[in-house]
């Protein structure tokens, strides 16, 4: 198995699709610029961080 379907599978095993993933970082970067306290709920935060932490977890991996 090639690594980029390796990553591919985890993004879908993951997050359904490479468009939601995106969707996911998308939101992290708005929220990097606009984060004060109330803006977002910390779960929201929460799950932004662990799709980061996947994506540096998979790509230290390969």
């Amino acid at each position: 198995m090639e690594k980029a379907e390796i990553v591919l599978n985890w993004i879908e095993d993951t997050y359904g699709t490479p468009e939601e993933l995106a969707k996911i970082l998308d939101y992290g970067i708005e929220m990097l610029f606009y984060l004060e306290e109330g803006s977002f709920e910390q779960k929201e935060v929460q799950n932004v961080v662990a799709a980061i932490r996947g994506i540096v977890v998979r790509l230290r991996t390969m």
